[in-house]
């Protein structure tokens, strides 16, 4: 039932007639202030815990007091009583966690139409009352305080309100949460926010500035008083949030008390963002998310137009982002129109009742809003990074580019839009096509300003945005990221003649954190050390562990560079297999034969992630089918072509063997695969009941499917859940392990274990080198690259592998190297041979009378077997 509200001017004489004559005063002197104009409103006041509901008509001018005399007239209670002349609330009108004070406009309090009140109990029967009356106290002392205009008054007024704030806080408990909450909630529901922003608005300056000084003592009291308590500090939420938006609709987004309250609550947001839903609503949090994206579109307009790049505020963008993310958790929550959502069909369904409508109605807009902000961020760092792009094309080269401030917050800002794009069905892929297209400024930004992998793994999830320098940056970021620069050398001391175990017992058995530091390696009865001999040891230690005689990896038939687990048992297939291969697996060692197997794979895993860690190239790559395993991949059929060419063919014969042949059990095959095991064979079946299900045209899919699974699957399981183990020991961070392989191509970690498979190029060689003691024009400069350039490739290999300790080049060749080669002078006689200083890239030779003598000595280094047994650091 609706009730129409009596005539403004009779409730105002009955409550002028009923209460005392200094209230009847305040009223009427606010009341005597210019009123905006006058709104006709609808709204509704629930009658106590579990009460009916009062449906109440009034103009946004009417106050509080004409409200509750109309409750009055309808209901009977009383809201003012007088006792000894002191006038007291008998009942309390609540709005959004916050009370009405009677001299205050319904539009002074926020309220619209469909708004809901709640009528509450007389301040006598709640609880605190000391506190009640405390903020009651404070609240007719800020009413005063608005208009007065005596300064010697107003000072000492001032200095007696910043008292009481503090005597209230010291009043909140600070051990117990709960009373700690419900003293906060009287600091709400008795309206002295709203008392204090509207004395913050007073034509005084002097009152201006006490109200400043107040709220922020207020703030940054509870924020040094609750720290450590969640409960507490979110219920700063509602005040924060009240004072941000008086001050916004009256001050503007640019006062300074409002951008501290408004920095304020988006700390607080960015504290407890798990729970921040208690605290902010979509409602509540879109229009600073607006006024944000409004600053920040106008910030990358300038820059994206302006012939420099423009800063922007790094504090904006952050904020922003903090206000996002109540709103992200509002819309994924939004069963209504669903997450993520159809844009821009959003549609209202015709059954909802009225309020539930215009809920829905304004979280439509709010939705709406948030796609146009997305829009239109989007559209300006575009023009941003193809200002970018141009710059970077007008580069000359080896010209260095420098760092613009601003540039850090584009990424910042893309990260934030590309979560926002998986809220609308179908702007994800808007937002990686505009990346496609901008690929080279993004990659530029990633490259010259990434510091942590982890600020940029959505990137690289989508790695075609990506080309490889970036990808292999971020792969040695997560390796890095958990190395301890002040860690104390791991020393070790290994003998050459008993390289393998001796490593093993090394690594396999160290503590990780200890190989997170830097490594000191030593071999016995030799002097020389350094990074040279480092990189020497990794190359023969890898060499070691992928030799297929120590039976721990397999090398494809077709590609000895590449390896993958030996399986725990040789395979094979059942010889009733017309297209069977036993000869080769089933005579390989099986990786059993050693006990320590898997401890060995454990010690691989390490070793690979340690030579990564240091940018080592091993001249070791792995096969498709070990890779896709450790990225956390299914293996495919087309996959094992190049691990097992022959069990490839097979499987492909009996797919595309005529169906007719296949049910005729041409064949004979069922769902069984034979292995050997250390000299025994054993059938082991592929599916419950397989050896009694014979291989058709209708299962045989899954029959090649099961087969390739067990072969390159199963029976290598435990071998790479080891190897994966060793490797994530040397990252410290779990988030980063799961993402290392999977931010990775194939041919990444190919190019990053085995470097580069060209031949060595001797015109790229000699441009990277330099000379210290000679001069390009010395004839022994001239007979050396002579004498290179009608090396075979192997010589070169072993001649680089002598100057610097590695076996093959980075992919971009000699420019990827850490510096420069150098070849030394030295005055030894001209029988000794050359040496070198693998550290400094230093290859060492007298002035050789003629050419054949160089050519004699050179020849006698590049011999592989003795090669590597004159660098001496």
């Amino acid at each position: 039932m609706t009730y129409n509200l009596p005539d403004h001017t009779s409730i105002k004489r009955k409550f002028d007639d009923y209460i005392a004559p200094d209230v009847a005063a305040t009223v009427r002197k606010h009341e005597t202030l210019p009123l905006s104009p006058s709104t006709r409103i609808q709204f509704f006041v629930r009658l106590f815990s579990g009460g009916k509901t009062l449906v109440l008509q009034a103009d946004s001018t009417d106050s509080v007091a004409s409200v509750h005399w109309k409750i009055q007239s309808i209901t009977g209670i009383r809201p003012i009583r007088s006792t000894f002349g002191v006038p007291a609330v008998e009942q309390r009108l609540i709005y959004r966690g916050k009370q009405l004070q009677l001299v205050q406009t319904l539009s002074e309090c926020g309220i619209q139409n469909d708004s809901t009140l709640q009528l509450v109990g007389r301040m006598r029967s709640t609880r605190h009352p000391h506190t009640w009356k405390l903020m009651n106290e404070l609240n007719s002392l800020i009413h005063d305080l608005c208009y007065c205009n005596h300064y010697p008054a107003i000072h000492t007024d001032a200095a007696r309100m910043m008292k009481m704030l503090t005597k209230f806080l010291m009043m909140t408990p600070k051990d117990d949460i709960h009373k700690s909450e419900e003293y906060l909630l009287v600091f709400i529901h008795s309206s002295v926010p709203a008392a204090l922003v509207k004395l913050y608005l007073s034509p005084s300056i002097f009152s201006k500035q006490a109200a400043y000084r107040c709220i922020r003592q207020f703030i940054d009291s509870c924020k040094i008083l609750f720290p450590n308590s969640v409960t507490v500090y979110r219920q700063c939420g509602p005040i924060l949030l009240e004072f941000c938006k008086i001050l916004r609709g009256t001050t503007g987004v640019d006062d300074a008390l409002y951008i501290f309250c408004r920095t304020s609550l988006a700390a607080m947001i960015e504290l407890y963002g798990h729970d921040v839903n208690h605290v902010l609503r979509l409602q509540d949090a879109f229009p600073f998310v607006r006024e944000l994206a409004t600053s920040l579109s106008r910030a990358l307009e300038l820059s994206a137009r302006s012939a420099e790049f423009m800063g922007l505020s790094g504090s904006d963008v952050h904020e922003f982002i903090k206000f996002m993310h109540p709103v992200k958790c509002a819309i994924r929550r939004q069963e209504a129109f669903g997450c993520p959502v159809s844009f821009p069909s959003l549609k209202l369904g015709n059954s909802e009742a009225g309020r539930e409508r215009y809920e829905m109605h304004n979280y439509k807009k709010q939705i709406e809003g948030v796609h146009h902000v997305f829009c239109n961020l989007l559209e300006k760092l575009e023009l941003c990074l193809k200002k970018l792009d141009s710059r970077l094309g007008l580069m000359k080269k080896g010209r260095g580019e420098p760092i613009v401030l601003c540039w850090s917050q584009y990424l910042v800002i893309l990260k934030e839009l590309k979560c926002i794009s998986n809220l609308y069905k179908g702007l994800e892929e808007v937002f990686w096509e505009k990346m496609r297209q901008r690929r080279v400024a993004l990659c530029f930004l990633i490259v010259r300003l990434s510091k942590r992998s982890r600020d940029y793994l959505w990137i690289l999830k989508h790695r075609e945005v990506a080309h490889f320098k970036v990808r292999q940056l971020f792969a040695l970021k997560m390796l890095q990221e958990g190395s301890y620069k002040k860690e104390e050398l791991y020393e070790m001391l290994i003998c050459r003649s008993h390289l393998l175990e001796e490593s093993f017992e090394y690594i396999g058995h160290a503590d990780p954190k200890s190989l997170r530091g830097n490594l000191f390696l030593q071999f016995k009865n030799e002097g020389a050390t350094g990074p040279g001999v480092l990189r020497e040891w990794f190359s023969l230690v890898c060499q070691a562990i992928f030799n297929p005689q120590n039976a721990l990896f397999v090398s494809c038939p077709n590609d000895g560079r590449r390896f993958f687990p030996n399986p725990g048992s040789g395979v094979g297939w059942i010889e009733q297999n017309p297209f069977s291969r036993l000869e080769e697996e089933s005579r390989l060692r099986a990786s059993k034969v050693d006990p320590l197997h898997l401890e060995y794979f454990i010690f691989s895993g390490r070793m690979i992630a340690l030579a990564l860690m240091h940018k080592i190239q091993i001249s070791i790559a792995f096969d498709r089918v070990f890779f896709l395993q450790l990225a956390g991949k299914n293996i495919s059929f087309e996959d094992i072509r190049d691990a097992d060419p022959y069990l490839y063919s097979g499987c492909k014969k009996i797919l595309e063997m005529d169906a007719k042949m296949v049910d005729q059990d041409t064949l004979g095959l069922t769902f069984v695969c034979e292995v050997e095991e250390l000299g025994s064979r054993k059938v082991v079946e592929l599916c419950p009941n397989g050896k009694d299900t014979i291989v058709n045209s209708e299962n045989r899919d899954k029959y090649v499917n099961l087969l390739v699974r067990h072969r390159f699957v199963t029976s290598i399981a435990q071998q790479v859940a080891h190897f994966a183990q060793g490797f994530s020991d040397v990252i410290t961070n779990q988030a980063l392990r799961e993402s290392f392989f999977r931010i990775l191509d194939h041919q990444d970690l190919d190019w990053m274990l085995h470097g580069s498979k060209t031949a060595v190029s001797v015109e790229d060689w000699r441009a990277h080198t330099d000379y210290d003691g000679y001069k390009k024009s010395d004839p022994q400069i001239s007979w050396f690259w002579e004498i290179v350039g009608h090396m075979s490739a192997e010589q070169r290999n072993v001649l680089l592998f002598f100057w610097t300790s590695i076996k093959s080049l980075p992919v971009e060749g000699f420019g990827g190297l850490a510096s420069k080669l150098f070849i030394y002078r030295t005055s030894e006689s001209h029988d000794c041979l050359p040496s070198s200083r693998t550290c400094f890239y230093r290859l060492c030779f007298p002035p050789y009378p003629s050419k054949d003598v160089m050519q004699n000595r050179l020849h006698i280094i590049t011999q592989d077997h003795i090669g590597c047994s004159f660098g001496t650091s």
